[in-house]
């Protein structure tokens, strides 16, 4: 069978009854983002005198917090995961948590709609704030959290993040001390827990307290980047963004060198629907499941993929994971695009690239995809270049499997650097 984007229908903001009811679409005149699922009348405070004490932090509705609801902003019943060890770490580490935000219909898409109205974003009411950790990406570009709990399984930390102007960290798959355990899954072996924050120090604190280990400063001298930029794939302004980074690099004693990658989604879609429709699959057994269309009909895919279908995705996958360690045994670092274009509209279906126009979900998956399917530690920032004094595209910096800190360090190093500019590469 083959995998396609059903309709490509993330992009659309869906307008018929069926899709989202009235009552979805009402905004608290507090909330005119809707970027919040559940707000208690208090916070969960942390425990006082906590390494992280005086931090607060939105969840994304996936992590179950015991007393709070969990919908994953959809209609449609969800599995009750249990609680979240990594809510509950940071409860005790002294961080206080402030309610629970919405994000892109049990995160299976790039643009933050679902069945409650969907998330705009935090600035250009008319655009998408990214997904699907929209409503996380919406609470730290208002101020109105210090960092928020997002997860990530083709780029939903980090496509927020650059849309939204904060960071984002995705660790290395698995990482003991980013738990998964008590997160309602996509995709089990591409998911990812992170964290979002209007600055990588705060980033690096969260990850300080969880870890037990301070992350040690690092510069970028003598530190070999490879350059993944690939032709045709972002908007002009995108590009010269992403050339800037590379220049400030070199201006920092890097080596930048321009490297290629394979586009990975024929491996990436059919794991994640395969997956996604297993943890659904109660709900889609329903005569009426309760989904947005396009996200019923992607499930539905999804499970209609056989055996052999999945299998040969996973195969696919062991060679990419391949390609992937061999340029980062060659490389240090690698530098991309988070994005193909600053933020699209709402309802926005497609992006005109120089290759021409591309669905908006490939054309963003294809771009972050790659080091999640993989696992590899990713950091998403801004870049200097930017329209109207906001950094509405980034730049993602991937690591090494396990060298997290190391990476939090470079991405530091870099976000706090004066912006070097440097002729284009070639």
């Amino acid at each position: 069978m083959r995998v396609t984007d059903p309709a490509h229908p993330d992009h659309r903001t869906p307008t018929t009854p069926e899709a989202i009811r009235p009552e979805a679409v009402r905004s608290d005149a507090s909330d005119p983002q809707r970027a919040w699922a559940f707000r208690p009348a208090s916070p969960l405070p942390g425990v006082p005198g906590g390494l992280l004490s005086g931090l607060t932090f939105s969840v994304k509705d996936l992590f179950g917090v015991p007393g709070w609801p969990l919908r994953a902003s959809t209609r449609a019943p969800v599995p009750d995961p249990g609680e979240s060890v990594l809510v509950r770490r940071l409860l005790d580490l002294g961080a206080s948590a402030t309610g629970k935000t919405h994000l892109h219909e049990i995160a299976l898409g790039i643009t933050g709609a679902n069945g409650f109205g969907g998330t705009a974003h935090p600035t250009r009411p008319e655009c998408v704030p990214g997904g699907s950790s929209s409503g996380a990406a919406v609470s730290v570009a208002l101020g109105q959290v210090d960092f928020a709990l997002g997860t990530d399984t083709g780029g939903s930390i980090r496509v927020p993040a650059a849309w939204c102007g904060v960071r984002g960290f995705k660790p290395t798959k698995g990482h003991a001390d980013w738990s998964e355990a008590g997160v309602l899954p996509l995709s089990g072996t591409c998911d990812h827990t992170g964290p979002l924050a209007a600055d990588l120090h705060t980033i690096i604190r969260v990850h300080e307290a969880l870890t037990g280990q301070s992350v040690p400063p690092q510069d970028w001298a003598g530190r070999r980047v490879g350059l993944w930029l690939p032709d045709g794939w972002v908007t002009p302004d995108v590009h010269a963004a992403v050339q800037g980074v590379a220049g400030t690099l070199e201006g920092l004693g890097a080596t930048v060198t321009p490297v290629d990658f394979p586009e990975v989604l024929d491996a990436y879609s059919p794991i994640v629907l395969s997956e996604a429709a297993a943890v659904h699959r109660d709900a889609l057994n329903l005569p009426e499941p309760g989904f947005l269309p396009f996200t019923l009909a992607a499930l539905r895919q999804g499970a209609a993929l056989s055996a052999d279908e999945v299998q040969a995705a996973f195969a696919r996958r062991a060679a990419y994971r391949e390609g992937l360690d061999a340029l980062l045994d060659t490389f240090d670092v690698l530098l991309a695009p988070a994005v193909p274009t600053p933020p699209p509209l709402t309802g926005q279906d497609e992006v005109d690239l120089p290759d021409g126009p591309v669905p908006l979900r490939r054309a963003v998956l294809r771009l972050t995809a790659p080091f999640s399917l993989l696992g590899a530690p990713t950091a998403a920032l801004p870049t200097a270049h930017h329209a109207g004094g906001q950094p509405f595209v980034g730049a993602q910096l991937v690591g090494r499997h396990g060298q997290d800190d190391t990476l939090l360090a470079l991405a530091h190093a870099l976000d706090t650097a004066p912006h070097i500019r440097t002729p284009e590469h070639t």
